[in-house]
């Protein structure tokens, strides 16, 4: 009997194991041919009955993965690394990923070091240059609010472009679908592309069929529209004019196509010189003057599962070869979803740089021609899964794609408007309330990380385009003045704030017989021919020697008018000399106790240089005799 029971346990057993393994053949089959949702159904079940396996775990997370369905990926990517068994880098990052999608960040970030320990790909280099990036992430947050729309369905609603007053995006919806083909993948129907209408505060209205003689029975997507509205680059199946052709291995890859709109109709579909039967090309954009294209790829020459490239367009249409976009945008992950904004800023996601999971969207400002660093733009527009399809115009108006938490159906559609603010003011001296022109104004974030740099106009006035919802410190300063600082706390709406600066002159070494004409850089007090009483202008330099003289109360002043050499010298002198005194009498008006001044003029009996009487002397030399000075006589 114990014989024969185990017997009995050894052939269930292998039975058991036998039925396993058809189901497990079956399974690899739908995943080898990308039917991921039928995979897991299969490989699910096997893995409820007990059986464990790293190549079960691996591509039973490699499915809910590949399908942008994160934190089911993390559950098995979890059973994968239970096992204690050797398994490639790969999968570290993608667990990683997968435990941001269900917000365990510690955890993820030790994935993400054990990652860096198995592989020196950029991916890992720039989690280890950026181990705050969750700080610095949450520093650049708020520039943005967002709000769903109206034209979301139950199914994938992705990749928005503005076309004129409308917007066209990529939806697999039933209602409106061209043909009820339904994808293997994601089982739904092929993609097509769909257009609303936009009204004056950025609604979406209602949703219909963008165009029959360009939508196929296959997947079109993201499409981009040159200004005047008759060019459109856009991404279909390799399949057109009824044929369908596949690559070396069997697989029909994305292309990037061109159409023209013609008596109202699209035609003239032609994919781009650049695309391939065994390569795929997509999501194209458009540099502001239209002579560049983006787009993503996984062409040869890639550094990772989707780069991002660009290549010329001629005046006649003719383009150039592919150029990619280098290591500073591009890492061993996937980058994608490429967007030019006014500026010629790009914007696209990638799950290669540091992110909060999933695709992140992410900013890389031009400068010279080329891109600078990325820098991750943020909560709410990211999240901890997929954020894509960042589109914006000159308004400020936006649109991006995202599966995260609380929408209608697989992928949605949101808008979104950047929040900035204005912020300006006007600089002056603190004593004479004199406007102070090319002072220096510096704005910095509350990190003191410098943001941008300005120099004050004529009229003394500065201003800076700032975000909303964050803190930041200008700082001013002058020659001869002292620098101030004032901080300028967070504001969450699109409006002007006013941030007004005085600056305190600066107290210079004074001594007796120090010039403060010198000091204060003031060449002459001017008065009008023939007159001597005060000017505008001139009352404005008087009032530096004021504000001066109020810093230093025991100050005596002996105040020297002179003349150059053009009239008589008792004209000079008698002229020079009421000048003077009508400046006393002004200083004395404005606070000035008369004991504490002394006034004579010397007309040109001092000249400061050998332009006498019947001397040729330029005008430039004349002016330097007449001059103002303040002399010091007691401190």
């Amino acid at each position: 009997m114990k014989t024969l029971y185990t017997l009995v346990f050894v052939l269930s057993i292998t039975v058991g194991a036998f039925g396993q393994g058809s189901k497990l053949n079956k399974a690899d089959k739908k995943y080898d041919k990308y039917s991921y949702i039928d995979a897991i159904e299969i490989y699910e079940k096997v893995a409820e009955k007990g059986y464990k396996s790293v190549e079960l775990f691996q591509k039973l997370g490699n499915a809910y993965y590949f399908n942008s369905e994160l934190d089911k990926a993390s559950k098995w990517y979890g059973e994968l690394f239970a096992l204690n068994q050797e398994t490639d880098s790969e999968y570290y990052f993608r667990y990683a990923q997968a435990l941001k999608a269900v917000g365990n960040y510690e955890k993820s970030n030790q994935y993400m070091e054990l990652f860096a320990q198995k592989t020196n790909d950029s991916r890992a280099k720039l989690f280890q240059e950026n181990k705050n990036y969750l700080t610095n992430i949450d520093a650049v947050s708020g520039k943005y609010t967002i709000d769903k729309t109206d034209v979301n369905s139950e199914f994938y609603d992705y990749g928005p472009t503005f076309f004129g007053k409308q917007i066209v995006f990529t939806s697999s919806r039933s209602e409106g679908n061209q043909y009820s083909k339904i994808h293997a993948w994601t089982k739904q129907n092929f993609t097509d592309l769909f257009v609303a209408s936009i009204d004056n505060d950025g609604r979406l209205g209602s949703v219909e069929n963008f165009s029959k003689t360009v939508n196929t029975k296959f997947n079109e997507s993201s499409p981009i529209f040159t200004k005047d509205g008759k060019t459109m680059y856009f991404t279909r199946n390799n399949y057109n004019d009824g044929k369908k052709r596949k690559s070396d291995d069997k697989v029909i890859m994305e292309k990037i196509y061109k159409a023209e709109l013609v008596n109202g109709e699209w035609t003239n579909v032609k994919e781009l010189p650049f695309s391939s039967d065994n390569y795929k090309t997509a999501h194209p954009a458009l540099s502001t003057d239209e002579k560049t294209l983006y787009f993503a790829s996984d062409m040869p020459g890639s550094f990772g599962n989707s780069d991002l490239y660009k290549v010329s367009i001629d005046s006649n249409g003719n383009f150039g070869l592919p150029e990619n976009l280098g290591t500073t945008i591009n890492t061993e992950g996937r980058e994608t979803f490429p967007f030019i904004d006014a500026d010629n800023n790009l914007f696209f996601a990638s799950d290669g740089h540091p992110g909060l999971g999933g695709l992140d969207i992410f900013e890389a400002k031009v400068n010279n021609n080329s891109f600078e660093k990325p820098v991750n733009i943020g909560k709410p527009l990211n999240s901890q899964l997929d954020d894509f399809g960042y589109v914006t115009n000159k308004d400020g108006l936006g649109f991006f794609s995202s599966n995260r938490d609380g929408g209608i159906g697989f992928d949605d559609i949101y808008t979104f408007r950047i929040c900035t603010h204005t912020l300006s003011g006007l600089i002056t001296d603190i004593d004479t309330k004199e406007i102070l022109p090319n002072s220096k104004v510096i704005l910095y974030d509350d990190k003191m990380n410098k943001i941008s740099e300005t120099i004050a106009s004529e009229k003394g006035l500065y201003s800076f385009k700032i975000d909303c919802n964050k803190k930041y410190l200008v700082r001013v300063s002058k020659e001869e003045y002292e620098t101030i600082e004032k901080s300028f706390e967070p504001i969450s709406i699109n409006e002007e704030s006013k941030l007004d600066f005085e600056l305190k002159r600066k107290i210079f070494p004074i001594e007796v017989g120090t010039d403060l004409a010198k000091v204060l850089n003031i060449s002459i007090i001017y008065f009008d021919l023939d007159k001597w009483n005060i000017r505008k202008d001139a009352a404005e330099d008087l009032e530096k020697i004021i504000a001066v003289m109020n810093q230093y109360p025991s100050m005596t002043i002996d105040i020297r008018s002179h003349t150059d050499s053009r009239q008589s010298h008792k004209y000079n002198e008698q002229l020079s000399d009421r000048r003077a005194k009508s400046t006393l009498e002004f200083m004395v008006k404005n606070g000035i106790n008369r004991s504490r001044l002394t006034a004579k003029g010397y007309g040109e009996t001092q000249l400061v240089n050998n332009c006498s009487d019947d001397v040729p002397c330029s005008e430039t030399e004349h002016q330097k005799n007449r001059r103002s000075e303040f002399i010091v006589i007691k401190m």
